[in-house]
């Protein structure tokens, strides 16, 4: 195998993390909409714990990304 094929190769792969982050974010805010039907008033309170959640759930995905393009262009 040539060196080439082996960076895309490994550039695909290290974009599964993104999917990873798709994922994490919708199984947030879906955890978060289904408490908030059942208990509205409590719903404000875990606002804040939403956004840490799913500020660190895409930073997981940037960082898989970044990943890809330094294995594409730098490696």
């Amino acid at each position: 195998m040539e060196a080439e094929a082996a960076k895309f190769i490994g550039a695909g792969i290290a974009t599964f993390g993104m999917a990873g982050a798709a994922l994490g974010v919708a199984n947030i805010f879906g955890n978060f909409l289904s408490g908030a039907l059942r208990n509205p008033s409590a719903a404000p309170s875990q606002f804040g714990n939403l956004i840490f959640g799913f500020a660190v759930t895409e930073a997981l995905g940037i960082f898989s990304f970044l990943v890809a393009l330094i294995l594409l262009f730098v490696a």
